[in-house]
């Protein structure tokens, strides 16, 4: 038995210490979300660079916790602002479709469909305050009874996820597939 523990403690808290990776730290620009490591790269990004990137995200967060998807946007500006790249050189998007349009919310509706409080909208609004876009596909908000006004302030309703990518792809806007 005596055994037995020893090699569960083993696997449990002595092994996990060795196989941490980089030191993943928030900030500069959000210091509450978006945790990266800094990387030594050798692969170039352009002086004059300027990042115009759109997410599809479609996927719901777990209940009354941040979705990790949307978190990928202040990885994003994190990531790049410590490499160097000013945030005026920046632009996101993220296209919300699917159930992730409940993590959109405001409170009342969250607590229907979701339960729980949304921890979402803290992250939301620090990202839009630094000029990330969340825009709604209209059609999955109306399959979930998502009117405008049900919605987070400053969360845009677009006819649809696929309209939304047209226009922004039209805009300039690159896909990313993470």
């Amino acid at each position: 038995m005596k055994h037995w523990i020893a090699a569960l403690a083993l696997q449990l808290f002595i092994l996990p210490a060795f196989a941490q990776g980089p030191d993943f730290k928030t900030g500069p620009v959000f210091d509450e979300y978006g945790p990266v490591a800094d990387i030594d790269a050798d692969f170039t990004i352009p002086d004059a660079m300027n990042f115009k990137v759109r997410f599809d995200v479609r996927e719901g967060g777990e209940a009354g916790a941040r979705n990790r998807r949307f978190e990928t946007a202040a990885r994003f500006i994190n990531m790049h602002a410590r490499a160097g790249i000013p945030e005026e050189k920046m632009k996101l998007a993220i296209v919300v479709h699917g159930k992730a349009v409940h993590d959109l919310a405001k409170a009342s509706h969250y607590q229907d469909a979701v339960g729980g409080e949304n921890a979402n909208a803290p992250m939301l609004a620090a990202l839009m305050d630094k000029g990330v876009r969340f825009i709604v596909c209209g059609q999955s908000a109306a399959y979930y009874d998502v009117t405008n006004d049900g919605l987070l302030p400053g969360v845009e309703m677009a006819l649809s996820a696929m309209t939304a990518h047209a226009v922004l792809d039209t805009e300039g806007y690159a896909l990313n597939p993470f």
